[in-house]
């Protein structure tokens, strides 16, 4: 006689062996539980999905912002860059024009004044835009912020000393616009040797 549910007796369990219902359930949990574990390992494998995206998203975020702040800091470069040769050419009219003409002669030297103010002001403008000159004489050499054209023997500095400044440098922030053009003091015997040390008593 067949139950509410339609079912044959013995496959709901009513008149099924004791031992046959035990194994009917012990499947079932086995089932459930191989189904728990494959359900455990779709969520960590969607949880590392979603933790490398967010990442990615993240990373990126950064990158827009640096490239941003970046574009913002350096924006200038190219604009400086057409500006140095015209306060290069500013400096070499000033250098080029002897005191004792400026004494004997008014009106150059109001021309003189004149190209230093303009050469002050141009300077100025630039180091409110963070374009920084670099003037390196009497420094050490550097190979990041410098650019040695000649080696000068017989200067009584320490070798590698900055000791001509051909033409200066600029940078524009942390970043090198331009090298300082120098000469560098030529290593001589004797000159570049610290004083001996006492011996301790």
């Amino acid at each position: 006689m067949s139950t509410a549910t339609g079912n044959p007796p013995e496959q709901n369990g009513e008149h099924m062996p004791e031992e046959d219902r035990i194994l009917q359930d012990g499947n079932e949990a086995v089932d459930l539980a191989a189904e728990l574990e494959k359900a455990h390992g779709e969520s960590a494998a969607l949880k590392d999905q979603l933790l490398r995206a967010l990442a990615e998203v993240e990373n990126t975020r950064r990158r827009s912002q640096r490239d941003r702040e970046d574009f913002a800091r350096y924006a200038a470069s190219p604009l400086a860059k057409e500006i140095l040769p015209v306060a290069d050419n500013l400096a070499r009219a000033l250098a080029a024009v002897p005191a004792e003409a400026l004494a004997n002669d008014e009106a150059l030297k109001n021309l003189i004044d004149g190209i230093a103010a303009t050469e002050r002001q141009l300077q100025a403008a630039l180091e409110r835009h963070n374009i920084t000159r670099i003037d390196p004489l009497g420094e050490k050499f550097d190979s990041h912020w410098h650019q040695a054209m000649f080696e000068v023997p017989d200067s009584g500095q320490p070798g590698g000393t900055v000791v001509q400044v051909l033409q200066p440098g600029y940078r524009l922030h942390d970043r090198l616009l331009r090298p300082a053009l120098v000469g560098v003091a030529k290593s001589e015997p004797g000159i570049n040797r610290e004083p001996a040390k006492e011996a301790e008593s």
